[in-house]
């Protein structure tokens, strides 16, 4: 971590590695801002994007398990200006469709729109416009827009907003001090990591330890766009690094009062395949199989699989991922826009199985 910040000019960011239901090792590096004054700390907060979408598929699906709503039920129940030009099509569109991304829609679609001024009801009733591209359930279609329509059904569910529903019955239970939901809470922080943006690359003739050219980057610190905070469900949560470890050891079954292990197993049963996550770089070399579930996505690696997700948006990367079989959890949040952190959390994954008893001990002790 600490060459691939220094080769790729990162300003800072974070990881944490934990065994079963402790923290082996958490550190941080670089400053909120590029050559500043204030380092980058357990506790900075970063912008999760679509790591977002973890937190609402757990109250999707724990409202489910504890029947105050059912994933059956047609999205167009909550939404019902929600339609397609397909008569009758929009009404096979279920909650669990939209958790999983096999709603039939067309990938992203509209999200080119979140940066507009438009309110979100008028471009969800742009939808009735558009065509599916499969049927309901056949293939695969990453959403955002379509993501948040799981929020309507939440809130119809039970008497608190998305926001406080996450707040009482994820973050104050499993002790999230840091984590919050929307664009206020971000830009209210007084220790939050800021966007940066690649403004220049310059290319040399040499390559680092993964074969790939090394570039001088230059960033630019941004202001924090709001876009994507219009769908929160989607890409709206803000977190720590010590956050992600308490959120990776309730999903890793730590936490049964908060996430029961039936949520759990429901939450990362495959649901449809994801062909082109075996086409990633870093990743095409390890994944022998990929499938999205309900707000995570399932990576068949040779010996074991993990659950996993990553998140992108103006100025942040983020991604965490655990493996059931090997009781480990890893997460890393920057605040620039680096497949760095794709290169370095799939070298971990490539690597995990070497993390013995002796060798987690040896990094805890570092750590401590």
């Amino acid at each position: 971590m600490q060459k691939q910040f220094k080769l790729n000019d990162i300003p800072g960011g974070a990881y944490v590695i934990v065994k079963e239901n402790h923290v082996v090792s958490l550190k941080t590096l670089g400053t909120t801002v590029q050559k500043g004054n204030q380092p980058i700390n357990r506790n900075t907060v970063f912008r999760l994007a679509s790591v977002s979408k973890t937190f609402a598929a757990a109250i999707t699906t724990k409202l489910a398990h504890e029947n105050k709503l059912n994933l059956e039920t047609p999205i167009t129940d909550y939404v019902p200006y929600f339609q397609l030009a397909k008569k009758g099509f929009a009404e096979q569109i279920q909650l669990k469709h939209l958790l999983s991304h096999s709603s039939g829609l067309m990938p992203n679609t509209y999200d080119n729109m979140l940066h507009e001024k438009w309110p979100l009801e008028k471009v969800i009733k742009r939808f009735d416009k558009l065509n599916p591209i499969c049927g309901v359930g056949k293939c695969y279609g990453y959403q955002n827009i379509a993501y948040s329509l799981v929020e309507p059904a939440i809130e119809h569910s039970q008497a608190l907003s998305y926001e406080q529903l996450v707040n009482s019955q994820l973050f104050k239970p499993l002790d999230m001090k840091n984590a919050s939901v929307g664009y206020k809470a971000f830009i209210n922080s007084v220790n939050s990591a800021q966007p940066h943006i690649l403004i220049k690359r310059k290319r040399t003739k040499q390559r680092d330890s993964f074969g790939d050219i090394i570039s001088h980057n230059t960033w630019r610190k941004v202001k924090v766009s709001p876009d994507y905070y219009k769908v929160p469900s989607a890409a709206g949560i803000n977190a720590s690094i010590s956050d992600m470890a308490k959120w990776l050891m309730a999903n890793m079954g730590h936490s049964p009062e908060v996430l029961s292990p039936s949520l759990l197993d429901d939450m990362t049963t495959p649901r449809v395949k994801t062909k082109k996550d075996l086409r990633r770089k870093y990743w095409r070399n390890l994944l022998t199989d990929a499938h999205y579930g309900y707000g995570w996505r399932i990576y068949q690696l040779e010996n074991f699989p993990i659950v996993y997700h990553s998140g992108w948006v103006a100025g942040f990367r983020a991604e965490v991922g655990y493996s059931p079989d090997l009781g480990i959890g890893f997460a890393m949040l920057i605040n620039a826009e680096s497949n760095v952190i794709s290169k370095l959390s799939s070298h971990f994954w490539n690597n995990a199985e070497q993390l013995t008893p002796s060798t987690l001990n040896q990094l805890s002790k570092l750590n401590n």
